[in-house]
């Protein structure tokens, strides 16, 4: 069993016993349900674990491209952030090797917040020391802020963080390990009407359709990014959405109807089940 189609593909070449059974969630559970923030700025944001630093290089130097007109209208937002960790030195001479805490300044997340912020250029200086202080609580006020920290959730409530974002991002480099990914972010998107830009890569080809053509809105569920336009499309994208809020309605709407009944987990235990009973019988 695996989560999509392409990862079949590949698995099928080995053993051709192969069934998709996609990743889904309980729309019932409560941190799918927490109710958006309102705010006057627009939320673009986005959630994950440590292991992407190398997919969100893919929007380096994306907010300085933007310019300050639209950054003004912009919150970005990082959901997921962890100081915790440790590294290992190894000493050159001796080959002598020691554990120690990792420092904030030293983990990924220090990097992220790097892309996210044009490396703090997109903040003031008072910010910036209270930012590179790495300590948990709020600065002033959140809802006015250009770039909002949020700290890492339990497994349990850290879709909750969805309620943080007008846009959602999901940037992916192209290579095997990431084509055979499945579509979660896609399906957490969609059941919180998040508006979602996604790299044009495996997984998140699979439901979306890109929604624009020649600039113009058309039948879609979502902007792509092509690995050949990563230089200029995530800020183009992010522009026409700022410039056009009501879009950012429309496909969180059109992303929610792809996804409610294709993702919803009663329905794929149903589906689930009905496989392990065909293997008894």
């Amino acid at each position: 069993m695996t989560t999509t189609d392409i990862f079949a593909n590949e698995i099928i070449k080995f053993n051709k016993n192969v069934v998709v059974f996609p990743n889904a969630i309980n729309p019932k559970e409560p941190q799918f349900n927490q109710p958006t923030i309102k705010s006057d700025r627009i939320r673009v944001g986005w959630l994950g674990g440590s292991s992407h630093l190398h997919d969100l290089m893919l929007l380096q130097g994306f907010t300085q491209k933007n310019g300050s007109e639209i950054n003004n209208k912009i919150q970005y937002v990082i959901c997921g952030f962890d100081t915790r960790g440790s590294v290992t030195e190894i000493n050159p001479q001796t080959g002598e090797q020691k554990r120690r805490d990792i420092l904030p300044h030293e983990t990924v997340w220090s990097k992220y917040e790097e892309i996210f912020t044009n490396n703090y250029n997109l903040v003031d200086e008072d910010y910036k020391k209270f930012l590179i202080e790495y300590k948990e609580g709020d600065y002033v006020s959140n809802k006015e802020l250009p770039y909002v920290r949020v700290w890492t959730k339990p497994v349990t409530s850290y879709a909750m963080n969805y309620s943080k974002l007008d846009i959602s991002l999901s940037p992916i480099k192209n290579h095997i390990f990431n084509r055979m990914k499945s579509q979660l972010k896609v399906i957490e998107a969609g059941f919180y009407k998040k508006a979602l830009i996604a790299s044009e890569i495996g997984p998140y080809t699979i439901d979306l359709k890109h929604c624009l053509k020649n600039g113009n809105f058309v039948d879609g569920n979502a902007m792509l990014v092509p690995e050949h336009r990563n230089h200029s499309d995530w800020s183009k994208h992010i522009k026409k959405l700022i410039q056009n809020p009501n879009l950012i309605t429309d496909m969180g709407e059109r992303l929610y109807e792809t996804v409610k009944d294709k993702y919803d987990l009663n329905n794929v235990t149903k589906d689930r089940a009905e496989f392990y009973k065909s293997l008894i019988k």
